[in-house]
């Protein structure tokens, strides 16, 4: 994904098996490669991490629009 990956969309990597495609590749993007995983990032189950990764991209997507955009004029 040459621009990144918006919030909200499957990486294009990631396989059925939702594995990595291109891990320990040198394709693979930085953003990707440096992350260092953490407890609190895995927890104690699938699950739990990704109730962890969902309310990372919730916090780190761009807004919709212009404040007030979707309000009505008159």
């Amino acid at each position: 994904m040459p621009d990144g990956k918006p919030a909200g969309v499957r990486c294009a990597q990631l396989g059925d098996d939702l594995q990595c495609k291109i891990f320990g590749s040198p394709l693979r993007p930085a953003c990707c490669s440096g992350l260092q995983p953490q407890a609190e990032m895995c927890g104690a189950s699938r699950e739990e991490a990704l109730f962890w990764l969902d309310d990372l991209e919730a916090a780190t997507q761009p807004p919709a629009g212009p404040r007030g955009a979707h309000c009505a004029t008159h």
